[in-house]
């Protein structure tokens, strides 16, 4: 949707912080491989010239290709993806057709001379397993060492997740230093096998627990894991606590790569309009409580029907349905801290107006409200869908070869 509104945006826009990285790595000859091109990997890679340029560098950028599939004839042959099975397809036509590229185009790019490689959509492990095939010149069809790879790039794909980030739950799982959590780092050897460890002198832990959880992290199948670039088998895989902060990652196995690549097909969706207000102290429930019924029965009397969703955040809403049902049937504590959250669905106009309602809650609602917030935006509606791998072309093109 950014790119819709200018040519220019797209990118993860937090690439504009990326100048404390660059120069360092352009000056120390650091490849640096990221799917920070998101919906717009060329104007990224123009972002990274420029920035590059007010410190007086310059490098051979690598634009990834063939991830946007939108207008593609493949994607009328495709087949909807198993778990999407049941959901009804978006009326609206398509406005972003995005694969998850594998790792070859990164490798063939390192090693024509890119020292900054752009991606847009790839899967996560890719990003490590193709600087490590153009290191150590891993054959593709050695699965086992392909197999490797992803797991490695599986395990750094989540940052600091494997060092102790969304790791911590004091008393339980200890992280130390979290303020100044390290960033891990995978010392890889030639066949494969891997220690896991982060920068000296930085918080967070990495342990055979850490590990373990990341390993885990988001794998259907642990004997079957399906990657554009092999089928990954983590049940024979081996950790070995070496020394503190120093995981041993060892036995993964390859089996070739799907026949289809898996690809998101975005939708213009409804409105989604957000809104609270808190209420603390004494009799604080029975005010969030009635904060609720009043919206419910305003939306009734102006006639407005958004989808609506109504929490009391700090009593149950964690587990509760879109009824409330659970939260009717449990005794709150009366007095406390509490936040009555709207959720609205539908179009803008409707949306707009169900949001306007909570803020009016200020002065025309329950005494001590405070704290309103508002938020209305579009939504995308996604549906994956399984392309065949022959059907899909990918490539890089240099940045001064695509100015040229």
């Amino acid at each position: 949707m950014a790119r819709q509104a200018d040519p220019e945006k797209g990118y993860e826009p937090l690439l504009e912080q990326f100048t404390p990285i660059l120069a360092p790595a352009i000056t120390a000859g650091i490849t640096i491989v990221g799917n920070f091109g998101a919906a717009n990997p060329p104007a990224a890679a123009r972002t990274i010239a420029r920035l590059a340029g007010t410190h007086g560098l310059s490098s051979r950028i690598a634009v990834i290709s063939g991830d946007d599939m939108l207008g593609h004839t493949a994607l009328d042959e495709s087949e909807l993806w198993e778990g999407d099975a049941g959901l009804p397809t978006p009326p609206a036509a398509p406005i972003a057709v995005n694969l998850y590229l594998g790792a070859r185009s990164i490798t063939d790019a390192i090693r024509a001379g890119a020292q900054i490689v752009v991606t847009g959509r790839v899967a996560d492990p890719a990003l490590a397993l193709g600087p490590l095939v153009a290191h150590f010149g891993w054959d593709w069809d050695d699965v086992d060492r392909i197999a490797a790879g992803t797991l490695i790039g599986h395990l750094l794909e989540c940052g600091s997740q494997v060092s102790g980030g969304y790791f911590a739950d004091p008393g339980v799982k200890d992280v130390p230093d979290m303020a100044r959590i390290g960033f891990p780092i995978a010392e890889v050897a030639a066949d494969g096998a891997a220690v896991l460890t982060k920068p000296p002198a930085t918080g967070g832990r990495i342990d055979i627990a850490t590990v373990t959880e990341q390993l885990l992290y988001a794998i259907h199948d642990p004997a079957a894991y399906l990657t554009p670039d092999v089928t990954l088998d983590v049940t024979g895989v081996c950790l070995e606590q070496q020394a503190q902060d120093r995981v041993r990652v060892t036995g993964a196995r390859g089996r070739p790569a799907p026949d289809r690549l898996k690809a998101t097909v975005s939708y213009p969706g409804e409105w989604l309009g957000e809104a609270g207000i808190s209420y603390a102290g004494p009799n604080a429930f029975a005010r969030a409580e009635l904060a609720v019924r009043t919206i419910r029965e305003r939306l009734a009397i102006r006639g407005l029907t958004p989808r609506l969703r109504a929490d009391i955040l700090g009593a149950v809403s964690v587990f509760d349905d879109d009824s409330a049902s659970l939260r009717q049937g449990t005794a709150a504590s009366a007095s406390g801290d509490y936040r009555a959250h709207f959720t609205f669905g539908g179009d803008e106009a409707t949306v707009c107006a169900a949001c306007q309602e909570v803020g009016a809650l200020y002065c025309c609602g329950p005494a001590g409200g405070g704290g309103v917030r508002i938020h209305v935006a579009p939504r995308i509606v996604t549906r994956s869908r399984m392309i065949a791998r022959d059907k899909i072309r990918t490539g890089y093109t240099f940045l001064e070869e695509a100015l040229a």
